[in-house]
């Protein structure tokens, strides 16, 4: 049972995160993860985490509206729904430190391709490879997004367009996370209580609203570095927290 502490603790959290998505469209997800990880067990963590995290992409997709590219989500989609069927047809669920580790990595991947390489979303076929890959990630890791700001990062759009793309194709992504983690959690009997799952949307969407006027003031040149650094960091701390979990077993 949630104690009145734990609760305050997971609203507390959703709103911070999700204002911090709000301004730099990452992050945050890799953050609010990390909380619920260590406050419930996996399924339920990732149901709660996909619930907040839909609601906040598609609260911030629906802010802006105007700039997103809708043939780059149309794709990602459809790539999207292929994987999570597959995956639901094996019934996997990740165990912790498993989710620590990949959460930890996922930032550092783009450090590893070669910058003529760096793919491109809006090239030919990248939503397809993106939507694959973040699919599987959102599912293992719980988090696609920092997968997904490769091929964003590397394409010639501007911070408008970036934020309301990804933020739609994470919300597909999430919405679909929620179906997924869903389903086992009710034949464990292990449901999240509605109350909860709507006060989590609301929370969300509040923090995302309140981000939209910080956004607006950074330069893009600000918005890529802080990006980066952040994210980093965000890494550093959740890989040391599932190197100690495999390290004492608990």
């Amino acid at each position: 049972m949630l104690t009145p502490i734990t609760l305050a603790i997971l609203g507390v959290s959703v709103l911070a995160t999700s204002f911090l998505s709000g301004v730099f469209g990452m992050a945050g997800g890799l953050i609010l993860l990390g909380i619920f990880l260590a406050l419930l067990d996996v399924a339920p963590a990732m149901m709660l985490h996909a619930t907040a995290q839909s609601a906040s992409n598609a609260w911030r997709a629906a802010i802006w509206r105007g700039s997103i590219v809708w043939p780059i989500l149309v794709r990602y989609t459809i790539a999207t729904l292929a994987v999570v069927v597959s995956m639901r047809y094996l019934a996997y669920i990740p165990d912790k430190a498993t989710v620590y580790i990949l959460l930890g990595l996922t930032p550092f991947v783009t450090d590893l391709l070669p910058r003529h390489r760096a793919p491109d979303i809006e090239r030919a076929g990248a939503p397809y490879v993106c939507g694959s890959l973040s699919a599987l990630f959102q599912i293992l890791a719980g988090v696609g997004g920092p997968l997904a700001d490769i091929f964003f990062q590397g394409s010639r759009l501007d911070r408008r367009q970036i934020i309301a793309t990804k933020a739609a194709t994470q919300a597909v992504g999430h919405i679909f996370r929620v179906a997924y983690f869903g389903s086992f959690t009710a034949a464990s009997n292990a449901e999240i209580p509605v109350w909860l799952l709507a006060a989590a949307v609301a929370l969300a969407m509040g923090g995302t609203t309140l981000a939209g006027r910080l956004l607006e003031r950074m330069t893009e040149e600000s918005f890529r570095r802080y990006s980066r650094l952040l994210i980093q960091a965000i890494g550093l701390v959740l890989l040391v927290r599932g190197g100690s979990l495999l390290a004492w077993g608990g």
